[in-house]
Order: structure tokens, then C-alpha cells, then sequence
């Protein structure tokens, strides 16, 4: 049997149980997208398991968040801290919390940041190689792996044509293509001052079209991404099912899943997690019963200070699997465990496994994913790659999974991340696909032709237009979203103008 029936076949299995499923549940609540209704069908599908909240203190927490941004702004990216302070990553350590610190240390030589609370806790970040900034625990400055340096396996870039090095026949232009539009559209996607755009690319099939960078960054800079990385968690996933080594719609061989024969959360499948609708059970800020009393889990798993994988493989069961839709950090941090059982499983050096695997293949050179105090990689949203890094990914999957005429990914595996989760459908919010893909496959009131697309909190977005054989992709400080997030939109139809659609 080809990997293609094979996955086929594996996708008509998962369709079958899901009728069954929703037969079963015919008479459960139905959801118009609400969130009172969406509360209401979770009620009815929810398990008798009770929530353990996080340990610590959230200003804790928030701190050594706080610390981390600092430390990946200033040695990653190389922005100036005061800056970073005032304008990047509100997610993990909102604004109005990082009023506590008392005093800031910023170690040029370690490469180190250290904040200091009213009440003596210190938090601090501290730059590993390729691993990038690791908050460290509470009260100690270590980290329980040994940080490696890996260099791209790939010829020097300002001498190989673009896609796979940095050179851009800026002369040739697709035909059809409005070249001064683009250029138009371009200086309306990158915004006004208060956008904050950091970086803005526009591919058409597969050249770019043009591109934007603030003053402070070039084509090359690893730029935070935040929630785009749960896509290429998703990308990382896919490489190894194309492998071999996992098939999309086996239940996931969680280890603390298997201590108990009776564990319920052995039914749930890989490509359930990478839907957002495994059921684990954890407190996440877009949850519709979110409880804002209680430091959320969903940000734990960046400032926690633990094994994150132990942390998220030990969370209990809320819903059964493929039944709720919930976005939650637990399941982009499961695929990544499940990532490095298996390139561990295999022999493999893990932290190596992204550059050899897919960013030698699309081009990339100055990608990393930043981990947790273990090694584990935080693939739920700390990669830092530049905006043409994206674009390259982007690509991989305009093209059906296929680069250089080597297929990375398995046959089918773009068409489950852009077709939207079935329990999403049913719980009334039709946004989210497959591999931790945002989908928009219906033509809106905005006149736009559906999209798939990888989206990342302040604004970050990489998305996909099938139709048109586009990727855009913008990246920004956090502050800016609002103000970005317009001006990319007001942007759209004009690219959509400049290109000749294609399919």
C-alpha cells in the first residue's frame, strides 16, 4: 500500500468515526458559535475529572516570562531592551505586570537578563546556542541539557539563488503581474510607525514579489513568531509521518498515557491533537469559560520552569477526543514530545532534527526553536526564523508538501491542514484546520478567497491563498498588532488585483 492510500484510507477511518460519533451525540447541544452555547455543548461532553491549577506565583511566572522576551529581543533578534520592553511579547508577560520589576540587569557578556522583584525573587534568561533563550527555573540559574551549536548544512547564501539562498531577480516578474501595485500594496501592508512592522514578504508562485523591513532588521534576522510556530510543530509532525515513523491517525504513544490500561486518554489520536481537540483539560485565555482568577496553564507551559512535556502529558481529560474544539498549548506541546520520542527513538541527535530535516531542505539558515529549562523545544510558539524563512514555509505547503522535487510531506497532509476540524465545525467556530493551521474557507464579507494560515499573537501571520499562489507574511513588534493587523488587511485586495489568479 502507497503512503498515500495509506493516509487516504487512515482519513476515511477518521471520517467514519466521526459519523459514529456524531450519531451517537445526536442529541447533545448544538453550538451557533456563542459563548454561551459553546459552554453548553461542553457541559454536556465534559468528563468528572477535576482541574489542577499551576503551581506558584503568577507574577512569578510572568516575570520570568518578562525575562525570557528580553533576553530572545536583545541576543536572538538584537533589538535594544528598552524597546523590547515597551513593545514585545505582552502575551506571556502582559505590560501592566512588568511595572513590579524594581531592576533590570542585562549581562552583554553572558548574554543573560535578570529582573528583580519587591519581594527579592530574581528571574532570569539566559542565551544557549542554537537553543536561544531558556528561562530558567525559580531560583536557579542552570539548565538540565547541554546547549549545542548547528550550522546549516547548506551553501553560502549570498551566492545561491533564491528560494534556496538570498539572491532575487528583482527584473523578472511573472506574467500578469502589476509590478507597481505590488509596490503600492507593499507600502499599504507595512503600515504606519504605529504598526510597528518588523518585517513584510510577499511571495507569488514561489518568487518574491517584494518585501519590507523596519531599520532594525534585514532578510535574515530571527524574528519571534510566537503562534506560528504551532504550524511548524504541525510541518515537524508531518516530516516524520512521511517518514514513517508515525501514521496521522494512530492514537499518540503519550508514555504517561500507557501507565494505566484504563487511561481514556490512550484514544486520542495525533491528528486530533493537531486539530486543537484532544479534550486535555487545562486553563487557556481563549477559552470561553476562561476563569481569569487563575494563573492560566496555557502560559505556564512558556514560564513554568518544568519539564513541559511531563507537565502537559500529565494534564487530565476534559472532553473526549475529536468532541471540543479548544485552543491549548497542551496539544502543540504534546506533538512536540511526541517529535522527540520519536527522533530519540531513532538514534538521532533531536535538537539537530528541525535543521537537517526541513530547514536544510526549504533554504533556512538562521531558524531556532527556543526550549524549555530540559531541552524540550517549546514548539507551541517560541521559534524565531525571518520573515523570508516563512515565506519558504509557506511555499512548502502551496506546493502539496513537495520542495526540489522531494516530498516532505505525506500525501494529504496540506488538505488536513487546510480543511477545517470537524470539532470545531461543530462547536459553531469554523476556524480551525489541521498540523495547528488557522483555516478561512469561505468567501467572507471581506471578499478575500479562503486561505489557510499560521497566526501568532501580536500580529504575527503567515497566510496561504491557493487560488493565487500567494504567501504573505507579516511580523511585527506586539504593540503594533492593531495598528499592523489593519494595514495588512487593507492591503489584501490589492495584492489579489496586482496577481492573476492561478486556480
Amino acid at each position: 500500500m502507497t503512503r498515500k492510500n495509506s493516509l487516504l484510507n487512515s482519513a476515511l477511518i477518521a471520517s467514519l468515526s466521526l459519523v459514529i460519533s456524531a450519531l451517537s451525540h445526536a442529541q447533545s447541544p448544538t453550538s451557533d458559535g456563542s459563548p454561551a452555547s459553546i459552554n453548553a455543548r461542553a457541559d454536556y461532553f465534559r468528563l468528572d475529572n477535576a482541574y489542577i491549577p499551576p503551581p506558584g506565583e503568577a507574577l512569578h511566572h510572568y516575570t520570568a516570562g518578562f525575562a525570557k522576551i528580553l533576553c530572545s529581543a536583545v541576543f536572538v533578534t538584537g533589538l535594544d531592551p528598552v524597546d523590547a520592553a515597551a513593545n514585545m511579547g505582552g502575551f506571556i508577560s502582559p505590560f501592566n505586570q512588568r511595572q513590579h520589576v524594581v531592576n533590570t540587569r542585562v549581562d552583554r557578556v553572558r548574554e543573560e537578563v535578570s529582573l528583580v522583584l519587591p519581594d527579592g525573587v530574581v528571574r532570569t534568561a539566559r542565551r544557549y546556542d542554537n537553543q536561544g533563550c531558556v528561562a530558567h527555573s525559580l531560583g536557579d540559574n542552570s539548565i538540565d541539557f547541554t546547549p549545542s551549536t548547528i550550522e546549516a548544512n547548506l551553501p553560502p547564501a549570498h551566492s545561491t539563488p533564491w528560494p534556496m539562498g538570498d539572491i532575487v531577480d528583482e527584473d523578472s516578474f511573472p506574467a500578469g503581474v502589476d509590478v507597481e501595485l505590488i509596490q503600492r500594496a507593499l507600502d499599504t501592508g507595512f503600515g504606519p510607525e504605529e504598526a510597528r512592522t518588523l518585517g513584510l514578504v510577499v511571495t507569488y508562485q514561489g518568487k518574491i514579489l517584494g518585501e519590507r523591513y523596519s531599520d532594525e532588521v534585514d532578510i535574515h534576522t530571527p524574528l519571534e513568531s510566537w503562534s506560528m510556530t504551532k504550524s511548524l510543530t504541525g510541518t515537524l509532525m508531518g516530516v516524520l509521518i512521511q517518514q514513517g515513523e508515525y501514521e496521522l491517525w494512530q492514537n499518540a504513544p503519550v508514555p504517561e498515557w500507557q501507565e494505566d490500561p484504563n487511561d481514556p486518554r490512550q484514544e486520542i489520536r495525533i491528528g486530533d491533537i493537531m486539530r486543537m481537540s484532544s479534550g486535555i483539560m487545562i486553563n487557556a485565555p481563549s477559552d470561553p469559560d476562561f476563569d481569569t482568577n487563575t494563573y492560566p496553564d496555557h502560559v505556564y507551559l512558556y514560564t513554568g520552569g518544568v519539564n513541559q512535556y511531563h507537565y502537559a502529558a500529565t494534564r487530565p481529560q476534559e472532553y473526549p477526543p475529536n468532541t471540543i474544539g479548544r485552543y491549548r498549548n497542551t496539544d502543540p506541546v504534546l506533538t512536540s514530545y511526541l517529535i522527540r520520542l520519536a527522533v530519540e527513538g531513532r538514534g538521532e541527535d533531536y535538537h539537530s532534527f528541525p535543521q537537517r530535516n526541513l530547514f536544510d531542505k526549504l533554504g533556512i539558515r538562521t531558524a531556532l526553536i527556543e526550549t524549555d529549562t530540559y531541552g524540550n523545544f517549546l514548539g507551541q510558539g517560541l521559534a524565531f526564523m525571518s520573515a523570508r524563512a516563512w515565506a519558504k514555509l509557506g511555499n512548502l505547503y502551496l506546493q502539496d508538501g513537495v520542495w526540489n522535487g522531494e516530498r516532505l510531506l505525506p500525501e494529504g497532509y496540506v488538505e488536513y491542514a487546510s480543511t477545517t476540524a470537524p470539532a470545531w465545525i461543530t462547536d459553531g467556530r469554523p476556524d480551525y484546520g489541521g498540523a495547528f493551521f488557522w483555516v478561512d474557507n469561505e468567501v467572507g464579507d471581506d471578499g478575500l478567497p479562503p486561505s489557510f494560515s499560521m497566526s501568532g499573537a501580536g500580529g504575527q501571520s503567515t497566510r496561504i491563498i491557493p487560488s493565487h499562489d500567494l504567501v504573505i507574511v507579516r511580523i511585527g513588534k506586539y504593540t503594533g498588532a492593531r495598528a499592523g493587523g489593519a494595514a495588512l488587511q487593507e492591503m489584501m485586495p490589492m495584492l489579489l488585483d496586482a496577481v492573476p489568479e492561478t486556480r
